[in-house]
């Protein structure tokens, strides 16, 4: 069981403060789940289960930025679950990894509530996209368990007053919207531009469990200067670049 050490590639993150070890062919995990880890105001001593975790990213570079977090992560594919319990072990952050679909979690995860739940769910849906070859990465991009399943699913395990945050595709946010009940509101979002100017393609997500606070459509994070990428030069947005690079928070609000 597991990527044999020649098929998978050690990967920096956050300015080299957190090294993942990720399939050379697979699902490789980029900036999404930074933004994800970033954007959680999490403290020491809170729980944080994250649905989905792949080989660890989002929740390693949360438990980097807010060291004392307590982090279980859930994922189906037993390759990915091993590469996140070795990149967990390898970086010295305590992650407890169980190996499981997010509609079918062991007694371990649902006898408890979590102060956050985070997920960054497969983007696309099966039928309006070419899928991929390699199996694990079609698994991680493309969905096989409804979106309004995975935000069910977080619900009941969030804590009253806990909060759940998700990165998606902008297109899917009516969808995520229709996912919360009555459990949940205090709902914000904030876009992703890529550039100034251009459409939002991804979207962070907040809820929290008990929330009665009004919707927020929070201010855009513009991710690159300039209006087109030129050469082969990073373009990153000062304040991008620190939740990249430097492991910073990225304010919702």
């Amino acid at each position: 069981m597991g990527f044999a050490r020649q098929l998978v590639t050690e990967d920096k993150f956050l300015g080299g403060q957190l090294v993942l070890m990720q399939p050379r062919d697979g699902y490789r995990a980029g900036v999404d789940p930074v933004f994800l880890a970033a954007s959680v105001a999490a403290h020491d001593g809170e729980s944080v289960l994250d649905l989905g975790c792949g080989a660890g990213a989002a929740g390693l570079c949360l438990a980097t930025r807010v060291p004392g977090i307590r982090l279980v992560g859930v994922e189906r594919q037993a390759d990915y679950a091993d590469l996140a319990r070795k990149n967990s072990f390898d970086n010295d952050i305590d992650m407890d990894v169980v190996e499981a679909d997010i509609s079918d979690l062991p007694s371990e995860v649902k006898e408890e509530s979590y102060d956050h739940v985070i997920m960054n769910p497969p983007y696309h849906l099966r039928e309006r996209s070419t899928t991929s070859d390699d199996a694990g990465r079609a698994a991680a991009l493309f969905e096989d368990t409804p979106l309004a399943t995975w935000i069910d699913v977080g619900t009941r395990r969030l804590k009253q007053r806990g909060y759940m945050t998700i990165i998606q595709k902008a297109e899917r946010l009516p969808e995520i919207l229709r996912g919360f009940d009555d459990r949940m509101g205090s709902i914000l979002v904030k876009p992703l531009l890529p550039r100034e100017g251009r459409a939002a393609v991804l979207i962070l997500v907040q809820a929290r469990k008990g929330g009665r606070g009004e919707f927020r459509l929070a201010s855009p994070l513009i991710l690159h200067d300039g209006a087109e990428h030129v050469g082969d030069s990073e373009s990153y947005r000062r304040e991008v670049s620190a939740i990249l690079r430097d492991g910073a928070a990225l304010p919702l609000w």
